[in-house]
């Protein structure tokens, strides 16, 4: 099977395209290695990837009509996982632009060149972002997302609804993920969890919003690629999926975790809320379960171990004294 990776030298495309070869199928990944955050931890995820002979990388953006024709032309792709966005709450407040061109622009192209290269099979990634503030928790996918708080959110509904139409006009099979807090080695340098951790090895004051009054549905790596890796397999025809750990954490938990797999407590510095923040997050995953047998299973305690342990070791350099 060939494979088409979007972002597979971000964070979840790296673990997906991984999966993938590791399964002997032949991948090609679509990646820009922007900067948005530090670039060498993309080449070194690529790199990785570039071991296996079944991996082919292309270089561009998505938001580029004749670049997403030249990758159907060069290849024959069977199904899509649709992961490159630009990602982050906050950085939407600060380039707009850049969500419109990457998470909109390049999702049309995308999935328009799919349509008119016969592929049938479409993943994409959607966010629990789309729920909100939403006061009704555990959070389903039958509840109303049609009040977001942050253009990253606004954008990602805005896939859901443009992958629904594509289904009903043209019978793509279209399945959207809605990703819970993923973390895990090789994660993003702009989430909490390598903010923490690298700041809790270096003795340094974390920053920690709405006064640790968060929650969070923090969900390992491994157990989201196991719930693309089945939208993949079953290809419903038009489908959305909460793909979560299904416990919601409180923010000052997980800090705890962090502080006993690093060995050292946080210099904890409290701050007000941010803008397009939510409060909670937290999968209802009833429906995955039931329609993918969808079961996540890694504990917030075995995950962050994994992660500091990643850490540590891939800046040994620069953490002589943890």
């Amino acid at each position: 099977m060939t494979y088409l990776v979007t972002g597979s030298a971000g964070f979840i495309g790296f673990h997906l395209a991984k999966r993938l070869l590791d399964l002997g199928h032949f991948v090609v990944g679509v990646d820009n290695f922007n900067n948005y955050y530090d670039p060498s931890l993309k080449e070194a995820r690529n790199a990785i990837l570039e071991k296996y002979p079944a991996y082919k990388v292309v270089r561009g953006d998505l938001s580029d009509l004749f670049f997403v024709k030249d990758v159907f032309k060069k290849y024959e792709i069977q199904k899509i996982a649709h992961l490159a966005a630009q990602a982050g709450v906050r950085y939407s407040l600060l380039n707009p632009h850049a969500y419109v061109s990457a998470n909109l622009v390049g999702f049309v192209n995308l999935i328009e060149e799919a349509k008119n290269a016969g592929v049938r099979d479409f993943i994409y990634a959607s966010s629990s972002s789309v729920y909100g503030n939403s006061c009704q928790t555990p959070f389903c996918v039958s509840d109303p997302v049609d009040k977001p708080i942050s253009l990253y959110a606004a954008t990602k509904k805005a896939n859901e609804l443009i992958a629904h139409t594509y289904h009903h006009l043209y019978g793509l099979n279209c399945t959207g993920l809605r990703f819970f807090t993923v973390y895990g080695p090789y994660g993003r340098p702009d989430m909490a969890i390598f903010k923490f951790t690298e700041a809790i090895l270096k003795n340094k004051p974390i920053e920690i919003y709405n006064f640790g009054k968060l929650r969070r549905d923090f969900t390992y790596v491994d157990d989201i690629i196991d719930g693309v890796l089945k939208c993949l397999e079953k290809s419903y025809p038009c489908e959305v999926f909460n793909i979560g750990n299904n416990q919601t954490v409180e923010l000052e938990h997980f800090i705890n975790c962090l502080e006993k797999s690093a060995g050292r407590k946080a210099l904890k510095r409290y701050l007000p809320m941010q803008p397009g923040d939510v409060l909670e997050t937290w999968a209802d995953i009833d429906y995955s379960k039931e329609k993918l047998g969808y079961n996540p299973k890694t504990k917030i305690e075995e995950g962050a171990q994994k992660f500091v342990d990643w850490y540590k070791e891939y800046y040994k350099h620069e953490n002589t004294n943890a």
